[in-house]
């Protein structure tokens, strides 16, 4: 009771009604409009709340940023040209410090949702009243699902959870998710954030997931785009080229990501321009690496060009957490001082700071004359539009009923729970020993570091112990065994890098005496995370060893499971025959030990596929990490990267994935000619043939020349001839006519989820637009459409055909 009275005084005392939290020393929170202390009670609901006003003493006819009958844009500048430029500076940092004057009030930025809320960021924070959130598998492993409607669905959940938060004075509505860059290199620490290593697979994920948490039902085909309401605002980072953070010595604060034309077109960037064109995203966030000598936050080519211009951001573009400051005193970029460093980000076109740069230097940057006050104008219009489309002005009514009980509601955590069975692959599964059946194995050892895992299972971005806040629940591969059988327990190694062998003898005690055993193993983030990348590709320790020693002592069929998020040379257990089958779960999130278990006894057939490749040991030993370059560097005798330019042998290949049943692809209608008249302002693009083959006379034409109507169309039967009712990925690739160099091996260009019935067959029918699926990026980062003949293939080459693509 003290405390409420003291914070209710200390409201009033604020004048502008809101409440400050404190979630820990570190971290300062505020909450518009939501008291706090009594959830569910809130003293307004939105800034421009006539009551409010009155209480503040102020009258609201003065301020027509609060007209409803006025544009965002008219009203955002308004509210910015009624603030000193003192005012206006204080908004620009993560912590907006509002201008009470006007009655405008504090926000914090900062949240984050990756796979769920998160109490990272002080804009979000848990307590007694508010103690969890529904934590998701990680992206790594949701996008192994291939299944759309399933990211866009935990999107919709997650922000139903954030709005439900923010009711309750726990979030604010900008959450700084997903992340999406490309996963180069399986040694990067986080590619447990990503959607793997397909540009065209980040992207779609991109899309989705942003069109569940920031679309409001019934507005997703607004016409002005700049107005369009949010349910929360979203962000794709990290912009551009990164993917390096502390290898060797090597720190993401320092690298200079020196990256071709071509690999930033065709690979980097393509994510984010699919995040802001198809998912119409409300924020970006430049990276802190440079890009070719420049950092991405201070280079208009990236910001203002690229993303403000050419793909029509609807929103405000974002620094990663204190990069002015790692410009200046890590990059050393042109030994600037910190007010130039704030203006040349400010003409870049980076609108926030995650930090204090702009809030401690702009305004002399301005009063000295490096930089003009209609730059932070139109930064803060910018930033503002955003908040209005959320209707923190206005309101959002549809979502005021939200609250405590829509936070871990049952239906969030069973879609917490089908998420990681979607995404589970079956890696191997040796004279179909799986499932095991229920009631024939009484007696289960299980083993392995991970074997009782719990934290580890929510990988990054969730949960940081040191502030309150959990899942809504842990379901450990113990408890999820446990409802299968009699479960004996040994942990094998005390910890991940399972630094000695003096606990694998309990563990080969227990499989001994049990009648099956399943291993987990695997890495987590004392091994890859933010800021550790990998140095090699084996499981650490003395791992290896526990796992062969518990396979040759059982008596029963062996499972192993591996959680991680980049690959994990296992070939010593691919060819055990000893070790029976092996399954990677990713990090499954809070109800992965339940997913883990209902899978290996058959309760759900798993249809998972690798969304990166698994590349043998040695492949770290012939490129380092910090090359930049995705197609084979002969000079240095470099391989490439990822399976579009890599040929050579792996452990499994992308998009691997077996089944308990086996289906069976027929291709039923496909366009084989793609005819295509130029006008007299499309004119031929030379590109470069090996010898001895064959080059039409017009070899392509620019993309942008061509307004790309025309889609080629396949039709794919899809017949479940085993005994079990099973999902199916079926994955359309295409590859370049022959002879083109520097061209990818093949290409990922559509992909779908299908469900069948045992017995039964489905037709999934394709129309793919023709620049997206057969286009080509050149040596200069030029999208062209090449003619000549384009070869088509289905899944792992069951069904190729071509198209013969021609200009006249």
């Amino acid at each position: 009771m003290g405390k409420t009275l003291l914070t209710f005084l200390l409201c009033m005392y604020l004048t502008f009604a809101f409440c400050v939290i404190y979630t820990d020393a570190r971290k300062r929170v505020t909450k518009i409009g939501r008291d706090a202390v009594t959830p569910g009670r809130s003293n307004f609901t939105y800034i421009c709340d006539p009551a409010r006003y009155a209480q503040l003493g102020l009258d609201i006819k003065s301020f027509p940023f609060c007209d409803k009958k006025l544009s965002y844009q008219v009203r955002a500048r308004d509210l910015v040209s009624q603030m000193t430029l003192y005012e206006k500076v204080r908004q620009l940092g993560n912590r907006a410090y509002g201008a009470p004057r006007i009655g405008l009030p504090e926000y914090e930025w900062w949240s984050e949702a990756l796979h769920g809320l998160s109490n990272v960021g002080p804009g979000t924070f848990f307590d007694d009243s508010v103690a969890h959130a529904t934590s998701f598998p990680t992206p790594i492993l949701t996008t192994a699902s291939f299944n759309e409607s399933l990211w866009n669905t935990i999107g919709k959940a997650v922000s139903t959870e954030a709005r439900a938060l923010y009711n309750l004075g726990h979030a604010g509505l900008t959450f700084w998710s997903p992340t999406i860059n490309v996963a180069r290199d399986p040694r990067w620490g986080r590619i447990i954030e990503t959607p793997g290593e397909d540009p065209f697979v980040v992207g779609t994920y991109a899309a989705n997931y942003v069109r569940g948490l920031q679309d409001v039902e019934g507005t997703e085909h607004y016409k002005d785009l700049n107005s369009r309401p949010l349910k929360v605002s979203a962000c794709c980072k990290h912009f551009t080229a990164y993917d390096v953070d502390n290898w060797k010595g090597v720190q993401r604060y320092t690298f200079d990501a020196k990256v071709t034309e071509q690999d930033l077109a065709e690979t980097f960037n393509r994510p984010f321009q699919m995040c802001v064109q198809n998912g119409d995203v409300s924020s970006v966030m430049c990276s802190y690496n440079r890009v070719n000598g420049i950092p991405a936050c201070a280079d208009p080519k990236l910001l203002k060009q690229t993303v403000r211009e050419d793909w029509n951001l609807h929103g405000y573009i974002v620094a990663d957490c204190d990069s002015i400051e790692v410009m200046i005193k890590n990059h050393k970029w042109l030994n600037v001082d910190n007010e130039t460093a704030v203006s040349y980000t400010l003409q870049a076109g980076l609108d926030l700071d995650c930090g204090v740069y702009y809030t401690d230097n702009v305004e002399n940057a301005v009063k000295h004359g490096k930089v003009r006050e209609a730059l932070v104008d139109r930064s803060l219009q910018y930033l503002y539009v955003v908040l209005m489309r959320l209707g923190i002005f206005d309101g959002h009514s549809q979502y005021n009923s939200l609250g405590i009980n829509d936070v871990c509601s049952n239906e969030h955590i069973e879609l917490a729970a089908e998420a990681a069975r979607e995404g589970i692959v079956l890696l191997k599964n040796d004279n179909g020993i799986l499932p095991l059946a229920t009631g024939k194995y009484p007696s289960l050892a299980v083993v392995g570091p991970h074997a009782n895992a719990s934290i580890a299972m929510i990988g990054n971005y969730a949960f940081d112990p040191w502030n309150k806040g959990t899942p809504c629940r842990y379901r450990t591969p113990l408890n999820g065994f446990s409802s299968y059988g009699r479960v004996s327990y040994a942990a094998g190694c005390s910890n991940v890098k399972c630094p000695d062998g003096s606990l694998i003898g309990p563990a080969v005690q227990v499989a001994t005496a049990s009648d099956a055993t399943i291993i987990v193993a695997g890495i987590d983030l004392s091994i890859e995370a933010e800021s550790r990348d990998r140095l090699d590709l084996l499981l650490p320790g003395k791992q290896t060893d526990l796992i062969n020693q518990v396979a040759n002592a059982s008596k029963g069929p062996v499972v192993l499971v591996i959680m991680s998020a980049g690959g994990v040379d296992i070939s010593f257990a691919k060819n055990n025959p000893k070790i029976h089958a092996i399954l990677w779960s990713g990090y499954p999130g809070e109800e992965g030990g339940q997913a883990i278990a209902d899978i290996i006894f058959g309760k759900y057939n798993p249809g998972g596929r690798l969304p990166v490749t698994w590349y043998q040991a040695d492949y770290v030993d012939k490129l380092p990490l910090t090359s930049m370059q995705l197609r084979p560097d002969d000079s240095n005798g470099y391989p490439g990267r990822t399976y579009k330019f890599f040929d050579g042998p792996t452990v499994f290949p992308f998009g691997y994935g077996l089944s308990y049943t086996k289906f069976n692809y027929t291709l039923k209608a496909a366009t084989n000619r793609q005819p295509i008249k130029l006008t007299k302002f499309q004119h031929c693009r030379d590109l470069p043939y090996k010898n001895g083959t064959f080059k039409p006379s017009c070899p392509a034409i620019a993309i942008d020349d061509l307004k790309c109507p025309k889609k080629f169309k396949l039709a794919v039967e899809v017949k479940n001839v085993g005994n079990r009712d099973g999902d199916e990925v079926v994955l359309v690739y295409s590859q370049p006519p022959v002879g083109i160099v520097g061209t990818h091996i093949k290409n990922l260009i559509a992909f779908q989820k299908v469900f069948v019935a045992a017995g039964t067959s489905k037709t999934i029918q394709f129309a793919i637009n023709t620049c997206q699926g057969l286009g080509i990026v050149d040596s200069n980062g030029n999208a062209l459409l090449p003619s000549g003949a384009h070869t088509i293939i289905v899944g792992d080459g069951v069904i190729v055909f071509p198209i013969q693509l021609t200009y006249r």
